[in-house]
């Protein structure tokens, strides 16, 4: 662990609390004419009880604004500064020439409600990536309307639920099974499309049990959502007597994209069994997804359930790129206009630049620094391997820190918030539920093998640390801009301000 990591202090105050009045950035002075003309115009058009005389809005230089950005960013933790190991959603790096072209002028001024006639480059990336996508995961056709993972979910459940209500099953078919260790929005979604939720216990080796899958298909049985790997990192070797038990049940099979960058090149979903297939180009294609947004969940789906995708679908037809919306069956749409752009954009350009054999690269290379991590910290005091330590991960690996919290009261979460004084973002912990005290560590294909024994040496200083001086872990962070916080504290409603509006009511009546 480094000890010369020191996360910048500022006490930083927000931009309404600066005492300047009257203060304002420079303005060319022909370009202040043109700003003032436009807010005439803008005002005109405003019915007058709608308008205020004044707006309670900072008034700085740009010097305050630039510095006091700077400040702010100086004492943030992102994807630029170091690894970011989060078990099964893992923020991967985003090449800075994605960022060049998403900003050109040929994408950022396109508008989605222009004539198709005129945005002809725009319906092709789209067309080509979707292609891309289905011939990666091999399915029949992709859609890229749903705007993140778990949205992609939800699209792929209602899918599910119109095929069967296609075939006069709807009000039968109303049960989806869930492995234990599935994403907490897994369940959520299949419940929001309706469905109700069968838990499906895992096996001793972590994955599906095939005879504990076959005791609970039957007529009532809509499908089963799965991603393979799991997520425990490991491969479902059954997974085709698993698809044919739901098959033959008369289920489809759903597989959560969330861990796909495992697999990438090597095998895919669609020849696996799975009928509805979603992704996450947020991490498997590079996009960035922090703070919730932006993202990119497309769903493809097998040829049976094309007439479903949502509408309108990219096509191309009489040597021209269009939107077809004549398509009776889809469950409609379920984003507005026709996704983010500009993650398609960014995944476009990361999938031409790589080409097949760069995105099986990517894959074998995440897959090979997972288990480089296990290897290198199984048999570390304080850290347990469930399910197997001898088995092969594939894209991340699942530890769990009981033996340390049995021996000296150090839990999984003090261990993640050691590692924030190292300098480094700590990996997902106490999921997946079925692992006690779990640190889910994922290192992506970006991370170099410096940048990992760097991560390696932290958890063992920090092993070292919770059995000579635990109260140093507990009571850890130290050195990052916030220091240890009331967990329960910091999640309450009346604690958070999430605007300058409730921060100043808050402080009104405390």
């Amino acid at each position: 662990m480094s000890t010369t990591f020191r996360q910048a202090r500022w006490n930083e105050p927000s931009l309404f609390e600066y005492n300047g009045r009257g203060r304002i950035g420079h303005v060319v002075p022909e370009a202040e004419k043109e700003i003032k003309k436009d807010l005439g115009d803008i005002t005109n058009l405003v019915p007058a009880s709608l308008l205020r005389s004044s707006l309670n809005l900072p008034e700085l230089s740009e010097v305050e604004v630039v510095r006091h950005y700077i400040r702010l960013s100086q004492t943030n933790y992102c994807v630029d500064l170091g690894i970011y190991p989060l078990g099964s959603c893992t923020m991967k790096y985003n090449p800075k020439i994605n960022d060049s072209i998403v900003s050109l002028d040929s994408a950022t001024m396109m508008h989605p409600y222009q004539d198709e006639s005129t945005a002809q480059g725009s319906l092709e990336i789209m067309y080509k990536l979707s292609k891309w996508l289905a011939s990666i995961t091999g399915t029949y056709r992709v859609t890229l309307q749903p705007a993140a993972g778990a949205h992609g979910e939800y699209t792929g459940v209602l899918i599910i639920r119109a095929f069967h209500r296609a075939n006069k099953e709807g009000d039968k078919r109303t049960e989806m099974i869930i492995p234990d260790s599935a994403h907490g929005t897994n369940p959520a979604s299949a419940a929001m499309a309706g469905f109700s939720i069968v838990v499906l216990p895992s096996g001793k080796d972590g994955c599906i049990d095939v005879e504990g899958l076959k005791s609970v298909v039957s007529e009532k049985t809509a499908g089963l959502m799965l991603t393979n790997p799991n997520t425990l990192g490991i491969f479902e070797k059954d997974i085709r007597e698993i698809a044919k038990v739901v098959h033959e049940a008369g289920g489809l099979l759903y597989y959560d994209g969330a861990n796909l960058n495992a697999i990438l090149g090597k095998v895919r979903p669609g020849d696996m069994g799975f009928d509805v297939v979603h992704l996450n180009l947020h991490k498997t294609f590079s996009t960035p997804h922090g703070g919730g947004g932006p993202g990119s969940g497309p769903v493809g789906v097998c040829r049976a359930l094309d007439r479903f995708l949502p509408i309108p679908v990219v096509d191309y037809r009489a040597g021209e790129y269009c939107l077809d919306y004549d398509r009776p069956e889809s469950i409609g749409k379920v984003k507005g206009y026709y996704g983010n752009f500009g993650v398609f954009l960014r995944s476009f350009a990361y999938i031409l630049s790589l080409g097949s054999e760069g995105l099986e690269e990517t894959s074998e290379i995440a897959t090979l620094n997972a288990n480089y991590i296990a290897k290198k910290l199984l048999g570390v005091r304080g850290y347990a391997l469930p399910y197997d330590p001898g088995k092969p991960r594939k894209h991340e690996c699942v530890f769990s820190a009981t033996p340390m919290a049995s021996d000296t009261g150090v839990r999984a979460l003090n261990v993640a918030k050691r590692l924030l004084d190292s300098g480094m973002h700590p990996p997902t912990n106490y999921f997946p539920q079925i692992v006690d005290e779990a640190l889910m560590i994922e290192p992506t294909d970006t991370e170099t093998k410096e940048e990992m024994d760097r991560f390696i040496d932290a958890m063992k200083q920090i092993s070292e640390e919770a059995y000579n001086t635990p109260q140093t872990v507990m009571s850890s962070p130290h050195n990052t801009t916030v220091t240890k916080i009331d967990e329960v504290k910091a999640a309450h409603p009346k604690t958070m301000a999430l605007s300058w509006k409730m921060y100043k009511q808050q402080k009104s009546n405390p």
